[in-house]
């Protein structure tokens, strides 16, 4: 524990150990066998996969959208890993169903709706997926016992950029991915209002039966949000449910500074907001907040369990909650996020939020003045995205070519940090634009002398490409 809590922010050490499938699969050890291992050999494993295992929490790693650590949210993982509590009734888990209710009613709170629902669930992607169901439940309620024979073809419209658990959900739910249509981003993007409306007139004039907008705060790439008043109004005359999936960008919320980047959600129908993200919850605390107070939640997703949800139980059973969920057993994620506001306040996630902004920032400053780097876009958000140009490409002619060999820069370097075990930085193409770098500011261990080093460190790795 001391090699991955006490060292989780000391730069000098590796942000990973790198080695190949094959040969990491020996050194585990991961057979089962018929008889038990002695306890040395247990300490030598537990080691082992703390080496071998990337660190996270290390001040240098920029690879997702989650980073850092908090020790507030780590110690009430410790709690719940011991009590080993499920979330379904009030009866086996009094604390964590009052836990969860009180952080969902500030959440909603943050929103700006005066009432509404939700729900914890394993991921932003279970989210989306709540809330596709949840429209279209509201939109055809008969389906929950009837099934989607004789249902009109139903239909869903999202950006380009949406997160690719859209396209999961459509296919699980049986919507269909064919029935997603992908509205055009502009370049910065963001999901293009009047594209908007030109698709959900085209899907009517196809005789289809539009029900959902998804709208994204904080696409994954680009840290884009779509216009969500300008959506709203679409969704509005169109009688759409608007889903918002603001799980990486809903921490905005916190920042009196930047929850602009969000203005309009109040409009929405439903919002995903994950707080492992930019407020360091530690995975997985994720949320689906819902406008409606009138039990939608529950009607979509009861089963009225007999042996679970007792209606004459001795206590108020309307704190049995857990038939608003399709799980049964439920893990208690938002009490670490709970323990952490309740030790920091709004104010210290607020200055989270505001810290790591600003940082990207610095570095996009930073950026600016070096030579071989080039921005893809001026970011909004802490997502900065940007090639590295070696020297031997600078001089070539803008074409196909050119992008052709700098489109290979990206993976090379990115190969040369984890073997070296400097830094983790994620790339990626998008849009048509050749492999870029993807770096993402999270952790509060994470400092202006971390960002000097992520461009110093690149360029060392890529100055004979």
């Amino acid at each position: 524990m001391e090699e991955i809590i006490q060292k989780a922010d000391d730069v000098t050490e590796k942000v990973c150990e790198w080695r190949a499938p094959e040969t990491l699969k020996k050194i585990l050890d991961l057979e089962m066998r018929d008889t038990g291992e002695s306890h040395q050999k247990l300490l030598q494993l537990c080691q082992d996969v703390i080496q071998y295992s990337v660190k996270t929490n290390h001040p240098r790693f920029f690879n997702q959208l989650y980073a850092g650590i908090d020790y507030y949210s780590l110690v009430a993982r410790f709690i719940t890993e011991a009590l080993n509590p499920s979330v379904y009734t009030y009866e086996v888990s009094p604390v964590f169903l009052l836990v969860e209710e009180a952080v969902i009613k500030k959440m909603i709170e943050f929103i700006g709706w005066e009432e509404g629902d939700g729900i914890f669930n394993p991921g932003g992607s279970v989210s989306n997926m709540y809330a596709m169901n949840l429209a279209r439940y509201k939109f055809c309620p008969e389906i929950k016992e009837k099934g989607l024979s004789g249902l009109p073809r139903l239909v869903l419209f999202t950006s380009e950029e949406c997160h690719y658990s859209m396209k999961k959900a459509a296919s699980f739910l049986g919507i269909g991915t064919e029935n997603v249509y992908f509205v055009k981003t502009d370049e910065r993007g963001k999901m293009i209002p009047e594209e908007l409306e030109k698709q959900v007139q085209r899907a009517r004039k196809e005789g289809s039966a539009p029900f959902l907008v998804c709208a994204t705060a904080g696409t994954t790439v680009l840290g884009a949000f779509d216009p969500l008043d300008k959506i709203a109004d679409i969704c509005e005359k169109h009688d759409l449910w608007l889903h918002v999936d603001a799980s990486w960008g809903g921490s905005a919320l916190i920042s009196r500074k930047h929850r602009r980047l969000l203005h309009g959600i109040q409009r929405a129908d439903s919002v995903a907001w994950n707080p492992h993200k930019m407020l360091l919850a530690g995975i997985q605390c994720c949320a689906l907040l819902v406008k409606d107070n009138s039990g939608l939640l529950k009607k979509c997703y009861s089963a009225k369990a007999a042996y679970l949800f007792q209606q004459d139980k001795f206590y108020d059973v309307s704190y049995d909650t857990g038939d608003k969920s399709i799980q049964c057993s439920r893990r208690p994620d938002a009490f670490k996020f709970w323990l952490m506001w309740k030790a920091l306040g709004t104010t210290g996630l607020e200055e989270r939020v505001n810290r790591a902004l600003a940082l990207a920032r610095y570095l996009v400053e930073e950026i600016k003045k070096r030579e071989g780097f080039q921005l893809l876009l001026e970011p909004e958000y802490a997502n900065v995205c940007f090639w590295y140009i070696p020297p031997s490409l600078r001089k070539m002619e803008d074409g196909p070519e050119f992008w052709q060999k700098l489109h290979r820069v990206a993976p090379v370097v990115k190969e040369r940090m984890m073997k070296k075990g400097s830094m983790m930085l994620g790339y990626q193409p998008n849009q048509g634009k050749v492999n870029f770098f993807r770096q993402v500011v999270i952790s509060p261990q994470v400092s202006r002398e971390d960002m000097d080093f992520l461009l110093d460190e690149i360029e060392l790795l890529a100055k004979d490409l």
